[in-house]
Formats: structure tokens, C-alpha cells, sequence
């Protein structure tokens, strides 16, 4: 059987990679959830890019009140988290909307009181007309939060593979490099355009990632599924020596295979900024409501 053969009977789609990754670093989604800046507990919440429900599930465990719409491009994700729903006992708190986010006219999403984008805001074509959607479709007062990684996870050693050591940045250096042009906005410092769209940024917070192979099982499997996905596009940018390299560690039946190793690790880095659309000065707790009776003189 070639390499090439192999890795396709082996290869783990988008979806697949996406529920990885929810089981990987769900304690780290929970201690963002945590610490999100909400004085009262969210009833209505929408999942903006909801993938297969990561965001989705950590916001109905933390709030058990709630309901949840979660929108995403794609019907075969959101088929993955009806089924998770269903499975879970939540199909009666969970909706689902397929809509690309880049279109002007989305369909009704409610009024929530919370919004949440975890890792989909960096895929955007236009995301300053999706930040003013998502100002537009708050009350006033409500919250958004912005979640990204800022940068993929790195799973091996800095020196490794004996081989060919610092493949793995090399991988990233030229990922970087091809998808420059279609993802411009990965690593975004998104306070700015926040502030820009009328929202007031209230906090921003970074959580360092380093979740070792040997204390969770999954970090294999997820190593060896992103590094396969990170194969795919960057190819034909390796050199010859690195991508045979990088053949050598996904072959699941080498003994250099991803995993084998006991040196996994998972290491990346989350922001996550708690943006609120501005309750007008003019109604502010010291005005009194319109129509409210007025003091008058002694």
C-alpha cells in the first residue's frame, strides 16, 4: 500500500476534526464560559458558526436555562449536532439555522442575550458587516463574545522528529503562507473592530493551552488528524525531505507513527473578548423612564 493510499483511508474530515477538538480542550471552553462577564444567567444564546457544537453543548452545561441557535454554513455539521442533541437528551433547547454568515440577510435569529463566536469569526469574507449584524441583532446591553486560537496547535517537541527537526513549524510556516489570501483575518486582534462596530469591549482574556499526551488519550488522535489536514494543503510547498518526513510520522502503521510517540502535547493559545452593545446614556439607570412622574418643586 503507497503513503498516499493509506493516509486517505485514514484521513479524518473537517467534522471529525472538530469534535476532536471539543474533547480535547473542553475544559479549557468551560473556564472560558466561566468567565464571561454576564450579570444575569443568558436564556437565549446564538452559536455563530457552531461547527458541530462545541461552543453549543459548553453553553447549555453552563447555563441550564438556556436555549441555543446555532448557525453554520454547513448542513452536515449541523446534522452532527442534532444528532449529538438527540443523544443528549437537548433537542427541545437546541435550533439549528444553515446560513452563510457572509450573506447580507440572515434569517430570523431571535432577539438573544448572548451571542458566541468561538473560532469562526477568523473564516469570515466580511466580518466588519457581521460585527454590525451581530450589534444590530442584541439588545441593548447584550453581550458578544469572540473566541479564536491564535494560532494552530503544535503537538510535537520543538526538535522533533529526529529526522527532520522543526518540521512541524516548517509545516505551519508554509500553511501560513498558502492561506494567507483566503484567511487574512487568523490572528486578528479583534478589539479594535469590535469597538469600531459600536460594541464596548469590557474585558479580553488569553488562556495558555498545554494539555500533555500522557494525561489525555485523544491528543494522539487529534495530532495525527490535524497534521493530516495540514498535509493536505501544504503539499506541494514542503520540501521533499520534510514531506516525506511528515509521510513517515501519519503512516499509522510506521514505527514512526504520530502515535507512538509519548512526547505529544498540545500547545496553542485562546483570546476570548466579552464585547456588550452599549445601553444609551440617554437610558441610563439615573433618567427616569419616559412617561415616569416628575419631581416637583416644594
Amino acid at each position: 500500500m503507497t503513503h498516499a493510499a493509506h493516509h486517505e483511508r485514514h484521513d479524518a474530515g473537517p467534522a471529525e476534526i472538530l469534535d476532536l477538538e471539543a474533547d480535547v480542550l473542553a475544559a479549557h471552553l468551560t473556564e472560558i464560559t466561566a468567565w464571561l462577564p454576564l450579570d444575569t444567567a443568558p436564556r437565549q444564546i446564538v452559536d455563530l458558526g457552531s461547527g458541530t457544537g462545541a461552543g453549543t453543548f459548553a453553553l447549555l452545561d453552563r447555563f441550564p436555562e438556556a436555549h441555543v441557535t446555532a448557525v453554520d454554513s454547513s448542513a452536515g455539521h449541523l446534522q452532527r449536532l442534532r444528532d449529538k442533541a438527540y443523544g443528549r437528551g437537548q433537542t427541545k433547547r437546541v435550533r439549528t439555522v444553515q446560513v452563510d454568515l457572509d450573506e447580507p440577510d440572515w434569517p430570523a435569529l431571535g432577539i438573544p442575550d448572548l451571542v458566541w463566536a468561538s473560532a469562526s469569526m477568523h473564516h469570515l469574507a466580511r466580518p466588519e458587516q457581521v460585527l454590525r449584524a451581530v450589534h444590530d441583532l442584541l439588545p441593548e446591553g447584550g453581550l458578544f463574545a469572540v473566541v479564536e486560537l491564535s494560532a494552530f496547535p503544535r503537538f510535537l517537541p520543538e526538535n522533533a522528529p529526529d529526522d527532520r527537526p522543526g518540521l512541524e513549524e516548517r509545516c505551519h510556516a508554509a500553511g501560513d503562507r498558502v492561506h494567507a489570501e483566503h484567511l487574512p483575518h487568523r490572528g486578528a486582534d479583534w478589539g479594535p473592530m469590535l469597538t469600531a462596530a459600536g460594541f464596548t469591549v469590557e474585558g479580553e482574556r488569553r488562556l495558555t493551552v498545554h494539555i500533555k499526551g500522557s494525561d489525555d488519550q485523544q491528543v494522539g488522535v487529534y495530532a495525527q488528524a490535524s497534521l493530516q489536514r495540514i498535509r493536505h494543503g501544504v503539499a506541494d510547498a514542503l520540501a521533499p525531505e520534510d514531506l516525506a518526513a511528515l509521510d513517515r510520522l501519519l503512516d499509522t502503521d510506521s514505527q514512526h507513527s504520530i502515535l507512538r510517540r509519548s512526547d505529544l502535547a498540545v500547545r496553542t493559545e485562546r483570546t476570548v473578548w466579552a464585547a456588550r452593545r452599549p445601553i444609551p446614556s440617554s437610558r441610563s439607570a439615573t433618567t427616569p423612564p419616559a412617561g415616569s412622574p416628575q419631581p416637583t418643586n416644594p
